[in-house]
This record gives C-alpha cells, structure tokens and sequence, in this order.
C-alpha cells in the first residue's frame, strides 16, 4: 500500500487476529502503523502471523508498536517470552548491562515481527509522585537516566528496533496517573528543565543526523502551566515546537500517548486533529474497538510527507524490515 495513503495515526486492534471488519476498514482507511496489546498476543506462532496479516494488508514498512519496557509493563510475558527487569534495577550499575537487556528484549520483539518498541523511560523517578512511573524510571539523576537510557536506546537498536522515549516533555513529577485524569506539574521552568535533561541527551546523541538518531518520542497527556497554562503537553504547540522541537531538539517522530486515556476529554477524532495541529505527528489510539477506530480514521489527515521522512530516518539501517512470517511458520 502507498504509504503516502495512511492517516497519521497508529491503532489498536481487538484481538488475536485481524479481523474481517478490521481488515476492510485498514484497506479503505489505512493507519501508518498498528499497536499490540496482550489482547492481541497469546503464542510466537500466533503473533507472528497477525504481524504478517498486518503488513500483507498495509505494506512491509508498517510499523508495528509494542510497550515493553521490562518489569511491570510489558505484554511479551512468560510462559512464551522471557522476563526482562524493570528499568530501575540497572540504576548505578554498568550500562552493559542494560543495553545487552535492552538488545535482548528487542530481539524478542524481532522476532514476533514487531519492530517499535516504546521504550525506554525517560521520567525522572520523583519523592512524593503518583507510583505510575516508580520503578519504570531509571533513576532519580537525570545523569543517571541518560547515562542508561542511551544505553537502552542503543540495544533496541543492535536487535533492530526503534525505540520510543518517554513521556516527553517528563512523567517524573506527576500526582496523577494520566491514565485516569488529567495531572498539573506547577514546576517553575528551572526545575522542568532537569526533567528534559535526559531527552535532551538521546535527541542530542543523534545531532548533526536529526531523526537519524532512529529514536521516536512520546508525548505526556500532563499541563505545565509554566509553559503553556491552557493545553497538556500533547495539544501544546508551545510544547512542542518551543520545547520538545527547539530547547529538546528532537526531530524525530512525535507520536502522542493514547488518545483514550482519562487524561484528555472528548471525541478521540478530535483529539487527533489537535494534536496534529499543535505538531505531533501521529495520533495514537489504543482500544481496538471499531467504531471509534473507524471514526479516527476517517477524520485524520492523511501522513505528513515530513512525518514519513521521519519514520523513514529512524529505521535501523542493515536490518531486515520484516521476517518472512510464512517461512517461519513453515519451519519444523
């Protein structure tokens, strides 16, 4: 499929398989990419050939979305996947080590035909803040959390993946779950600044190459009054053209969190809209179920021409888009 044909969004699907009515709304409809859930995973085999139905339909450079941090957000889990631990139990460690975990985990997701792996986390992890991040965080040092989050980024490279850092512009201080309502870090500007420390220096790793530094970014669903006192992070162009794009420096791909979380309100197509308008570059839509897919879909512009440059930058160079899923399923 052209890709210049997609909407800027990624999606969610309802299970195991692609399903019919899926299937006839991707081929009218296309996203730019399908994210997977543990509704949508049950064995290797099982995974493998919906990865292959997804890109049989939308073609071989579709992305495919999995959060799998290690520790409690993962949805590759035993008895069938490994258990990777979770970010904090590299803190103060080597930083092998969590690029060889890191390296691991992606070639667990290669393997399954995915190849955008969300993660890691770049939050800080901050006294007294709602546990939603906790141990998914590095550390409390923003040093820390870039010393091992590059190092994260670059083993999901090695194993052929993208990494997705976040929550950008910083989870850390939130007394909220965005998942649930809509947090407000009152941080004055100084102290935000050291929570962009760490997206800072993986944008940074890749200066001079822009979105060749392979990395995407997600937005945070949370309002930092002391920059914009109107809009979250996710429909603030002051964000993220002034912040994430200028002070950051990031250009690569800016996909924003789940549009369906109970940190923003209204009609998801029109949460799509803007957010594209304030500059991200794909909407990010998690339930799978049809209806409000399909009406997504069919609201969202089609992908920027600057969002593909993007996506293509990112893409390990040297490593196979796809495996042959029909091969492998073939396989003794």
């Amino acid at each position: 499929m052209d890709r210049l044909s997609a909407r800027a969004a990624v999606v969610g699907i309802a299970g195991p398989v692609l399903a019919r009515e899926e299937a006839a709304l991707f081929a009218s409809h296309p996203p730019a990419g399908v994210i997977l859930f543990r509704r949508n995973i049950k064995t290797p085999a099982q995974v493998l050939a919906l990865t292959g139905a997804i890109r049989d339909l939308l073609g071989a450079d579709t992305p495919i979305l999995v959060d799998q941090e290690g520790g409690r957000v993962a949805r590759l889990r035993p008895p069938f996947w490994p258990d990777f631990p979770p970010a904090a139990a590299f803190e103060g460690g080597p930083a092998e080590a969590a690029l060889a975990s890191a390296a691991a985990m992606g070639a667990v997701c290669r393997a399954a035909g995915i190849d955008v792996v969300c993660a890691p986390v770049l939050d800080l992890r901050v006294a007294g803040a709602h546990d939603v991040i906790g141990d998914r965080a590095f550390s409390a040092d923003p040093a820390e959390v870039a010393r091992l989050g590059l190092a994260v980024v670059a083993g999901l490279r090695r194993s052929g993946c993208v990494p997705v850092m976040k929550h950008i512009p910083g989870h850390g201080r939130a007394l909220a779950d965005s998942h649930e309502a809509l947090p407000v870090v009152t941080a004055d500007v100084a102290t935000l600044a050291r929570d962009l420390m760490p997206f800072r220096a993986v944008a940074g790793a890749g200066a001079g190459a822009g979105a060749e530094a392979g990395v995407w970014a997600m937005t945070a669903h949370i309002r930092y009054p002391a920059w914009d006192a109107e809009h979250c992070a996710t429909f603030s162009q002051p964000i993220i053209r002034g912040v994430i794009r200028g002070e950051v420096g990031f250009d690569g791909v800016l996909i924003t969190d789940d549009l369906a979380m109970g940190a923003v309100t209204g009609a998801a197509r029109d949460l799509a809209g803007a957010a594209l308008a304030a500059g991200c570059d794909l909407a990010l839509h998690c339930t799978g179920v049809l209806a409000a897919t399909a009406a997504l879909l069919a609201a969202c512009p089609r992908i920027s021409e600057a969002a593909l440059r993007r996506m293509a930058a990112a893409r390990p160079v040297g490593v196979a888009r796809r495996l042959d899923h029909h091969a492998v399923l073939a396989a003794p």
